[in-house]
């Protein structure tokens, strides 16, 4: 044989010369080989779902990528985190288009998704930049270190660049193959769910977060403009959260719909359903193969997935049970707590929130003085649609044990506490997904809130609490439930504090009235609302049927509840205040008037009950004609009530009212004019100027300045 040896071969033929006699054995196996390595179609356009049609709202991180891209600047990384959906893959496309529109810097996009899409694109981005298919082969077969050989191209490239890690959620693929370098020649972006900075150590971090209310307003109108008005925009967006991801999809649906077109108004209203996730991931092309990333109902599920992978399903166990509860800052303190155990170890509760935290899957926040976790309510929403049916009983139960541990055993009159209302979106988050036995228990923890914010002066939330948690719960447990019953009689002990006295009469009466039909006329929960009731009636000039109905109550619960009950206690308290002077000193033998000491002895005289025993008696002393030793009691009642509840209290002003009174009667008006020129101010700005307490304080002030006023006559002139 004389011609040389210049066989070729091509795709999966050889070639097999020799100068002398072989034998060769060959073995041929086809169809069980694994995908050849490839990469991306291009690096020089970004692989991304659907861009913003204009980039919303994203200014000021816009304008630090920009500077960093600018002619001479490089070695730099900047990482964009957030939650899926937050948009952030929209900002670094923003960049790059731009980038590529203009002369003298590339642009390039790697999926950093996974291993093997981060390997295939980065040795795409060493051959833009010049590498050969022999280097390349090399790196792929592991011949010769790849990253190596891609960032020294990246070093050595004529033109500046920029390139985009998109999707890096795993950046220990990052790490442990150090494919995340710097470069003088160029500026990378890095996209991620994962926040937590010992990642990305000599980064700039940037947080992509929602959208302010009048920008995610526009993203639905960018996309469609004719679906409605700018307004109705904004309230949708406020229902998704104003999450990009949702916002792109929801306008999405609005503007593919062809045959019947739904209003934005239409849209919201379907967004009252159960199936609210499905209905915002309807939006998504349907002609496009599905990618989990572009639909709320999976993106956090590749998270969860990945929880479970490596061996951290506490993580998804715990983002389950917030899932139970709102969108809302909750407190730490509510899940350091042994309840928890039921669904995940104590023990690992601070690992799994972390995992949650490094995802972005929630965050911490400061909100009442209190160090608190927030999750998205979208992400809320899909988790919770999610949730394997199984794991249901134990998440509601454990839920409704860790609100219970957080709201007081026995609430007592306090000053205002903000980190009561901290609770409140979520006792009604919890009656609103439970479900079965649970919802009793869940309805008494609420009751139990709304009767806590109530004693705080924070009425409003109060009735808001109870009202809404029976509405809730009715729906389960019917209108005649007990835990109903007595959640809506909270509710109308919070009308009248509002002062609305029509409304809470009525609401108390139809409470009683089912209550002394179901569980008899002295049940503690029928002596309840009668008191309420009476307090109501006593206020709007019924005072016969009030006193009346106050002396049942006391009866109701000396029998139930025993003479020195607290209840019990107070209610005889408030006869000093409803009898007239003849009547204080002969009711119950004439023994009333020795209420207070008899209190002092069984409660102790810091006793809330023992407190208002004492108010009451000054001005019983104060109708007698007892000034003297009416303006010293009082006097000592309303600096005790200051110290322990401050100047705004709303029992503070009544106490400070009575003082003016007796300050007055000794003959000390101008006294009693500044002391109820403050109340009345303060009252004005608690209550408001037409709050009937407020009125009632504002005459007596002009009484006094007017020289109108007159003490009372004691009864025997």
């Amino acid at each position: 044989m004389t011609g040389g040896m210049d066989g070729h071969a091509e795709d999966r033929g050889r070639v097999f010369q020799a100068s002398g006699d072989q034998h060769i054995n060959e073995h041929h196996h086809y169809g069980d080989d694994g995908p050849e390595p490839s990469g991306p179609d291009s690096v020089r356009r970004p692989a991304v779902g659907r861009p913003p049609v204009i980039l919303r709202d994203r200014s000021e991180v816009m304008e630090r990528l920009r500077a960093s891209v600018a002619a001479g600047r490089g070695g730099e990384v900047y990482v964009l985190y957030g939650m899926g959906g937050s948009g952030k893959t929209a900002v670094a496309c923003t960049l790059f288009q731009e980038v590529a529109g203009e002369q003298g810097r590339a642009a390039l996009w790697v999926n950093a998704a996974d291993r093997a899409s981060l390997r295939g694109g980065m040795l795409a981005v060493a051959a833009d930049r010049g590498a050969g298919d022999g280097e390349l082969l090399a790196a792929r077969n592991g011949l010769r270190p790849a990253a190596d050989l891609v960032w020294g191209y990246l070093d050595r490239s004529a033109d500046p660049w920029l390139l985009v890690l998109d999707n890096a959620d795993e950046p220990e693929i990052l790490r442990d193959g150090s494919w995340l370098r710097t470069s003088p020649r160029g500026v990378v972006v890095v996209t991620t769910r994962r926040a937590a900075a010992r990642w990305w150590p000599g980064a700039e971090l940037q947080h992509i977060g929602v959208l302010p209310r009048e920008d995610a307003a526009f993203v639905l109108r960018d996309l469609a403009p004719h679906s409605g008005t700018t307004e109705q925009a904004a309230r949708i967006a406020d229902r998704l959260g104003r999450l990009p991801l949702a916002l792109t999809l929801a306008g999405g649906f609005l503007s593919h719909q062809v045959l019947d077109p739904w209003t934005m108004d239409a849209y919201g209203h379907h967004l009252d359903g159960d199936e609210r996730v499905q209905l915002i991931d309807r939006g998504a092309d349907a002609l496009s193969e599905p990618d989990p990333r572009h639909l709320v109902g999976l993106t956090w599920q590749l998270t969860l997935d990945t929880f479970e992978a490596r061996g951290l399903p506490e993580a998804a166990a715990l983002l389950r049970l917030l899932a139970r509860f709102a969108a809302e800052p909750m407190p730490l303190t509510l899940l350091n707590h042994g309840d928890i155990g039921a669904v995940l170890p104590r023990a690992r509760t601070e690992t799994a929130l972390r995992a949650l935290l490094d995802q972005s899957l929630s965050e911490l926040v400061d909100a009442a003085g209190a160090r608190c976790v927030q999750s998205h309510g979208i992400l809320l929403d899909s988790v919770s649609a999610a949730t394997p049916a199984d794991l249901v009983p134990a998440l509601d139960t454990t839920a409704v044990r860790l609100l219970d541990a957080a709201v007081p055993a026995v609430p007592d009159a306090g000053p205002h506490g903000p980190r009561l209302r901290l609770l409140l979106p979520h006792a009604l988050a919890l009656l609103r997904h439970i479900g079965g036995p649970s919802t009793a228990d869940a309805l008494a923890v609420a009751t139990r809130l709304s009767v806590a914010l109530h004693r705080t002066g924070d009425y409003l939330s109060a009735w808001e609490t109870a009202r809404s948690a029976a509405d809730l719960a009715q729906r389960i447990l019917g209108a005649d439930h007990r835990a109903v019953l007595a959640a809506r009689s909270r509710a109308g002990r919070a009308l009248f504090r509002l002062g609305r006295y029509a409304e809470a009469e009525v609401a108390l009466r139809a409470v009683r009235d089912a209550q002394e039909r179901l569980f008899g006329a002295d049940d503690p929960d029928t002596t309840d609302s009668g008191y309420g009731l009476q307090l109501v009636l006593a206020n709007l000039g019924r005072r016969e049927e009030s006193v009346a109905l106050l002396r049942e109550t006391v009866a109701g619960r000396r029998s139930a509840l025993g003479p020195a009950h607290p209840l019990t206690l107070r209610a005889r308290a408030s006869l000093l205040e409803m009898l007239p002077a003849a009547e204080v000193v002969t009711e119950e033998g004439g023994t009333l008037l020795t209420l207070a000491a008899e209190c002092d002895r069984s409660l102790g005289p810091d006793h809330t009950v023992t407190l208002g025993a004492w108010h009451n008696h000054a001005w019983a002393l104060y109708l007698l004609g007892r000034f003297d030793e009416s303006d010293r009691e009082i006097r000592r009642v309303a600096e005790t009530y200051v110290r322990r509840f401050g100047p705004e209290y709303p029992i503070v002003l009544a106490a400070r009212q009575l003082l003016s009174r007796t300050r007055a009667a000794l003959g000390h008006v101008e006294e009693a004019i500044e002391l109820m020129t403050d109340v009345v101010a303060r009252r004005e700005r608690d209550l408001g100027p037409e709050h009937p307490f407020t009125v009632a304080s504002r005459r007596l002030l002009y009484e006094y300045r007017s020289g109108r006023w007159r003490p009372p006559q004691p009864p025997d002139q």
